[in-house]
C-alpha cells in the first residue's frame, strides 16, 4: 500500500511539473470524464475557438472606459497601467492554467475553493462566481440599452432598449456546450474590433475642438484609483478559464489561448485608449463611443451590439452552467436529453437573465453595484487568489515551506500577487460605496424601471 500511495503521489507531482506533456487532465479525475458514448459532449472546444470566446468575454463593453482613465490619470501613466495589468494578467493566467492541469476535477472557482479551504471556499467562490456572472451579464445589458439609445437618437425609453437587448441574449444562452457559443463568438471578435476601429477613425477625422490631453495628470487616490479601475476590470474574466478549459479536447493546451487572448487584448486596448484620448481629450466619457461625432457614434454603437449581446449570452450561460453541473455532476442528466436535465437547465437559463435585467433596469446604483461586484470578486479571480493556488501546489507537492524556500522568487511573486489583489479589493470597495453615497447626495439616482 505504501508503494502504490508513493506512486500516486509521484504521478501528482509530475503532473504539476510537466504540465506540457501529455494527457494530464483526463481520466476518472476530469470533471466530465469519458463522452465518447454520451448524447452531449462538453470536451468539444479547441484552443483557437477558446481564444476567440476569451476575447468575446473579456474585450467587450469594458474597454470604452479605458479612454476616460486616461483623462484621469494622463496618457503615459494610464498606458503603463493598461500594459502591466496585461502582463500580470498573462501571468496569473498561467498559473491559473496549472493548477487546473494539475486538479482536472475543478470546474469552476467554486471547486477550486474547495481545494483551498474546505466546504467555505466552496460556497463562497462558488457564489461569487454565480453573483459576478449575473451582474456582468446586466453590464451587457446596459450597454445594448445605450447603444439601442444612441440608434434611437435618445428617443427610445431605456426600460424597453433593454427588454430588446435582454430577450436575444436569453436565447443565445440556451446551447448546453460552449462549443455552440464559440462558433458565435467569431462574428462577436470582429464586430468589437471593427467598432473599435470605427471609434478611432471617428475621433480622427472630426477631433475635439480646443481639447486638452495631458502626458501626466495629478489627481486625488479616489479620482485616479476610480479610473485605475477600468483597466483592472477591463481584464476580468478569470473566472471562467476553470469553465472553458473544462471543455477542452486537449486542456494542455490553454496556455496558447491565454497568451492570445492577453496579446490581443493588451495590445487592442493600448492603441485604442491612446488614440481615443489624443484626439477627444479630457472630455472623453464612458463609454467612449458617446464622444463621438453622431455619426460615428451610431456606427460604431450598431457594429458592437453582437458583441454586446455574445458576451452576455456567455456570462448568463456560464452562470447557469455553475449551478447545473453543482446539481447534476456525476449523473445521466448531464450528459443524456432528458427531461429533468432540460428543464433544470432552461429554468437556470431563464432565471440568471431575469435577474441580471432587474438588476440592470431595477436598481438605480446598478453601474456602482458591477464595481462593487468586480471589487469583491473579479479582483481576487483575476489577480489574488492566482497565488494562492501556487503555494497551496507547491506546499503539497513539493515538501511544505521547504518547497517554498527552494522557489522564493516564485514564491515571493505568488504572495505579492495575493497582496494585490487584496489592495484591488478594498480599494475598489471604497471607491465603489464612496460612488454611491455621493450619487444619493447629488440626486443623480433615478427611480427603478424609469424612462
Amino acid at each position: 500500500m505504501a508503494g502504490k500511495h508513493e506512486h500516486s503521489r509521484h504521478a501528482d507531482t509530475t503532473a504539476f511539473t510537466d504540465y506540457g506533456e501529455g494527457e494530464v487532465a483526463g481520466g476518472v479525475n476530469d470533471v466530465f470524464g469519458e463522452e465518447e458514448h454520451h448524447q452531449i459532449k462538453y470536451k468539444t472546444l479547441s484552443w483557437p475557438l477558446v481564444s476567440i470566446l476569451m476575447i468575446a468575454e473579456i474585450v467587450s463593453n469594458g474597454m470604452l472606459s479605458l479612454p476616460s482613465s486616461l483623462a484621469t490619470i494622463g496618457l503615459v501613466p494610464g498606458l503603463v497601467v493598461i500594459i502591466f495589468l496585461g502582463i500580470f494578467a498573462t501571468y496569473t493566467s498561467w498559473l491559473l492554467v496549472k493548477f487546473k492541469l494539475r486538479h482536472p476535477q475543478v470546474h469552476n472557482m467554486g471547486d477550486a475553493g474547495h481545494i483551498l479551504a474546505g466546504r467555505v471556499g466552496k460556497e463562497v467562490l462558488g457564489a461569487g462566481t454565480v453573483i459576478f456572472a449575473v451582474f456582468a451579464t446586466g453590464g451587457q445589458l446596459l450597454a445594448g440599452q445605450i447603444a439601442l439609445s444612441s440608434l434611437s437618437g435618445e428617443r427610445l425609453c431605456p426600460v424597453l432598449g433593454a427588454v430588446v437587448f435582454a430577450v436575444p441574449t436569453l436565447v443565445g444562452s440556451f446551447p448546453r456546450t460552449l462549443e455552440r457559443l464559440g462558433w458565435l463568438s467569431v462574428p462577436s471578435v470582429v464586430c468589437i474590433a471593427v467598432a473599435g476601429i470605427v471609434g478611432m477613425v471617428g475621433a480622427g477625422l472630426e477631433p475635439e475642438e480646443g481639447r486638452r490631453v495631458r502626458v501626466v495628470e495629478s489627481p486625488s487616490f479616489y479620482t485616479a484609483f476610480s479610473s485605475v479601475t477600468n483597466p483592472v476590470f477591463a481584464y476580468a474574466g478569470h473566472f471562467m478559464f476553470f469553465i472553458l478549459m473544462s471543455e477542452m479536447k486537449t486542456p494542455t493546451d490553454a496556455m496558447k489561448a491565454a497568451y492570445t487572448l492577453q496579446t490581443f487584448a493588451t495590445t487592442y486596448y493600448a492603441i485604442f485608449a491612446a488614440i481615443t484620448y489624443i484626439y477627444i481629450g479630457s472630455t472623453v466619457t464612458s463609454p467612449s463611443f458617446s464622444s463621438l461625432p453622431s455619426t460615428y457614434q451610431k456606427a460604431a454603437y450598431a457594429i458592437a451590439i453582437p458583441n454586446f449581446l455574445i458576451a452576455g449570452c456567455l456570462y448568463a450561460h456560464t452562470a447557469a452552467k455553475l449551478v447545473f453541473v453543482r446539481l447534476f455532476r456525476g449523473t445521466k442528466h448531464m450528459h443524456s436529453h432528458t427531461y429533468l436535465g432540460w428543464t433544470t437547465w432552461m429554468l437556470l437559463v431563464v432565471v440568471m437573465n431575469v435577474l441580471a435585467f432587474v438588476l440592470a433596469v431595477g436598481v438605480p446604483v446598478f453601474n456602482y453595484l458591477i464595481g462593487l461586484a468586480a471589487s469583491l470578486f473579479a479582483a481576487w479571480y483575476t489577480y489574488g487568489i492566482a497565488g494562492c493556488f501556487w503555494l497551496h501546489d507547491v506546499y503539497h507537492d513539493h515538501g511544505g515551506v521547504r518547497g517554498w524556500k527552494a522557489r522564493s522568487f516564485q514564491a515571493a511573486l505568488a504572495v505579492a500577487t495575493f497582496f494585490a489583489g487584496g489592495f484591488v479589493c478594498v480599494a475598489g470597495l471604497y471607491v465603489n460605496i464612496r460612488g454611491i453615497i455621493e450619487a444619493y447626495q447629488s440626486g443623480e439616482v433615478s427611480r427603478p424601471f424609469s424612462c
